[in-house]
C-alpha cells in the first residue's frame, strides 16, 4: 500500500524543523519481525526540542505513533497512516552521574545502559542485559527480567505530550504495574534517570554474562521474533499455557511458535504481518479453550490490515483447531 505523500505540507508548516521526514518508508526493514507495511511518514527528530516543535505544529487530526528499536512491535500489512516517529541519535546518549546514577536517552538499547552502568561500578541495572529493546519501551512497559523491573531503579523520566509540552515525571507519576505504565499512550518518552548502588564492575559484568547465557539457552534470540508475545497471567506462565494447549511449534504461513520457548513467535519463512497476528490469535483461542485463560498481548500491534482483511480475534477463526 502507498499513502499520499504529506512531507512537503509538513515541511511548509515547520520551517525550523531539523529532523528528517520521509514518505512511505517500509517498517519491515526496521522491525525485528521483518514484516508489515510502510509508514505514511517516518519522522526522525534531531532532539527533544525538535520533537516538541514538530508536535506543536503538526495538524491535530494527523495521528502520530512512536517506535523504538522495533523489537516488541508487529506492524500490520496495510501500513501505518499518519506519522511514525523513530527516535535516533539525538536520544541515544548515556551519562554516568554522581550518586550511582545513569541518565539515558530513550533510543538507547537496554543492553548498552546495563553495560555502561556495569563499567561505572553501578549495580542494579544488570537485568536490562536480558531485555531486547530500548529504554523508551522499558519505560512504557515497566520492562523487567530475572526478578527486577524498571520501577526498581527509575528515579524520573522525561516525556513530550501530543501538544509538544515537555514533562518531567517522578517514579510515582509513572504509575507502574506489571508490564504497564499509567502515562498516556500518546506521550513520547525522551529520557530516563536511574539510580543503582555501588558495586564491583567485574561482579556486575559476570551477572550480565549469566543473564546473556540464560537467554541464549532458553530463548530464540537469534531468530526474527518480537520477544515475549503474551503477558504472564496472575499466578501462571504464558509459555506453560501455550505449551499445554498443544501450540509448541504450531505454524501459520511463514511464522511459527518457537520450539525453544513457547511464548515467542518466529518469522522464519517470510511471514506477513497477518501470518504473525493470526498465529498469535489462534494460540490465544486455543489457550482459552484449553485452560479458560485469555492471554493478553505483550507485543504492540500497529497499523492497518490489507484492504478487506480482518485483524485481532477474528483472525483465529480462519485457522482450524
Amino acid at each position: 500500500m502507498t499513502f499520499p505523500d504529506l512531507t512537503d505540507d509538513l515541511k511548509q508548516r515547520m520551517p525550523e524543523l531539523r529532523g528528517r521526514l520521509a514518505a512511505n518508508v517500509s517498517l519491515a526493514d526496521i522491525t525485528w519481525f521483518r514484516a508489515g507495511g510502510p509508514a505514511q511518514v517516518l519522522f526522525t527528530p534531531a532532539d527533544e526540542a525538535d520533537l516538541a516543535y514538530f508536535l506543536q505544529r503538526k495538524p491535530k487530526d494527523l495521528p502520530a505513533f512512536v517506535i523504538g528499536l522495533g523489537s516488541n512491535l508487529l506492524v500490520r500489512d496495510g501500513g501505518v497512516p499518519g506519522v511514525v516517529i523513530r527516535l535516533g541519535r539525538g536520544f541515544a546518549e548515556i551519562k554516568v552521574e554522581p550518586g550511582s546514577r545513569v541518565r539515558a536517552g530513550t533510543a538507547c538499547p537496554d543492553v548498552k545502559v546495563a553495560r555502561a552502568a556495569a563499567e561505572a561500578g553501578i549495580a542494579g541495572l544488570a537485568f536490562y542485559r536480558g531485555i531486547p529493546g530500548s529504554i523508551g519501551g522499558a519505560l512504557r512497559m515497566n520492562a523487567g527480567a530475572h526478578g527486577s523491573e524498571t520501577k526498581d531503579v527509575l528515579i524520573e523520566a522525561r516525556a513530550v505530550d501530543p501538544e509538544g509540552t515537555i514533562h518531567v515525571l517522578s517514579l510515582a507519576d509513572m504509575g507502574f504495574t506489571y508490564r504497564h505504565s499509567a502515562i498516556p499512550d500518546d506521550w513520547i518518552f525522551t529520557e530516563a534517570l536511574y539510580e543503582g548502588k555501588p558495586g564491583d564492575p567485574a561482579e556486575i559484568l559476570r551477572t550480565m554474562d549469566e543473564v546473556a547465557d540464560y537467554r541464549e539457552k532458553n530463548q530464540p534470540i537469534k531468530e526474527r521474533t518480537g520477544g515475549s508475545t503474551f503477558k504472564n497471567p496472575p499466578g501462571n506462565s504464558a509459555w506453560k499455557l501455550v505449551d499445554e494447549a498443544g501450540c509448541r511449534g504450531f505454524r501459520v504461513g511463514g511464522a511459527h511458535v518457537s520450539e525453544k520457548h513457547c511464548n515467542f513467535l518466529i518469522n522464519d519463512q517470510g511471514g506477513t504481518g497477518e501470518d504473525i497476528e493470526r498465529l498469535g490469535e489462534t494460540v490465544r483461542a486455543r489457550v482459552k479453550a484449553k485452560a479458560g485463560v485469555t492471554l493478553e498481548w505483550e507485543i504492540i500491534r500497529l497499523g492497518l490490515p490489507r484492504e478487506g482483511r480482518p485483524t485481532g480475534e477474528a483472525l483465529a477463526e480462519t485457522v482450524g483447531s
